[in-house]
């Protein structure tokens, strides 16, 4: 009767999505494990990835399930549980982006390998969304977002940039190339660090092991592309000041961050544990409030859409060079991975999640 009980609020749930049980659309489950019942119910958005990671349940288009999961809103990121609870609370109470955590963080998601993401990301290891306006490769998408960004800050050669958050050194590259720009970047991944100094070894890049609350300088314009995501509420008015800060008279600042319609303080349970710790997304709300009195945001640009291709994109590179990975990774980090990238998807899909592209002016 218990069983019987749990199986029907599952699936009364998931009908409200239009979604089924051993259904025979793409968008269905296939269920391996009754306990998966339970999991879900007890823990929210934790228990219907860690099932999924175990094998209990699988769906032919996860994208497609998330979309429809979350334009119903039943995603679970709202159910309440001790684990979620416990996650609210510390956010509260810490800060969990503080700099003595701050490394170990990235440590722990961008530092997986630098053959996980070569074998994901397109040629110019572009790690956020990339543009699809006139694209038709992730390559080309990659090389579009590049141009965009330095298009929008009005680049011109023998200028100094700042990219907080660089990354693989993407963007550095591409600004020192294409502009002959003068580029600090800083991240606070050994792992991309190391790659970005090779990448950029015969150019006027600077790479730097850093922490932004540590950079000095004056710099004519300054671009963080993907890594807003990691600063933390209780950062981000500390972030805009050392922007604001390092900025030459005149100077602009480009800002590219996932963002939700709603204000938080942490992210769910599932991602937290598995793909971001301490990670979460901003809303408009929070982030005009730390930039009050220090910047006029002069443009805002949503690419949601890009960002559900891009991750699409991804998944199929990931996908194809599997092979290359397995040895290493093992086939519940392959669950992981395609659950992490397709849900994401389907998030962008659903317009729950979104990815401003913002200019902001002194």
């Amino acid at each position: 009767m218990f069983s019987r009980t749990l199986r029907s609020r599952v699936e009364a749930g998931l009908a409200e999505a239009d979604i089924s049980i051993n259904g025979g659309r793409p968008w269905d489950i296939v269920l391996h494990d009754e306990r998966f019942y339970l999991r879900v119910i007890s823990q929210g958005a934790l228990g219907l990835g860690e099932s999924y990671m175990d094998g209990w349940w699988d769906c032919a288009e996860l994208a497609q399930f998330f979309h429809r999961l979350l334009t119903a809103h039943l995603d679970g990121h709202d159910r309440f549980t001790w684990s979620s609870a416990l996650a609210y609370f510390k956010a509260r109470v810490e800060n969990r982006q503080g700099k003595w955590l701050a490394a170990e963080n990235v440590r722990r998601h961008y530092d997986l390998g630098n053959d996980l993401y070569r074998n994901m990301l397109g040629r110019w290891m572009v790690y956020s969304s990339t543009n699809w306006e006139h694209a038709h490769t992730l390559d080309e998408a990659g090389e579009s977002k590049l141009a965009f960004v330095c298009k929008r800050i009005g680049l011109r050669g023998g200028q100094k940039i700042l990219d907080i958050g660089c990354g693989w050194g993407g963007m550095a590259k591409y600004a020192a190339q294409k502009y002959g720009a003068q580029v600090v970047g800083i991240t606070l991944s050994e792992e991309q660090a190391a790659f970005a100094r090779e990448t950029c070894s015969d150019l006027p890049v600077e790479i730097r092991y850093q922490d932004y609350r540590d950079v000095t300088g004056e710099f004519d314009a300054i671009v963080s592309l993907g890594m807003f995501e990691h600063v933390g509420y209780k950062n981000y008015r500390r972030f805009m000041e050392v922007v604001h800060r390092c900025l030459k008279p005149g100077g602009v600042f480009f800002l590219n961050t996932i963002g939700t319609n709603e204000s938080g303080y942490c992210a769910n349970s599932w991602t937290e544990k598995y793909i971001f710790p301490g990670g979460m997304l901003p809303s408009m709300a929070q982030i005009a409030s730390a930039a009050d009195g220090l910047f006029t945001m002069e443009d805002v640009r949503d690419w949601a859409e890009f960002y559900d291709k891009t991750l699409t994109s991804w998944f199929e590179k990931f996908n194809r060079n599997w092979m290359s990975l397995k040895d290493r990774y093992g086939e519940r980090f392959y669950r992981m991975w395609k659950y992490y990238l397709l849900s994401s998807a389907g998030a962008f899909r659903s317009k729950s999640i979104l990815d401003w592209q913002i200019l902001f002016s002194t």
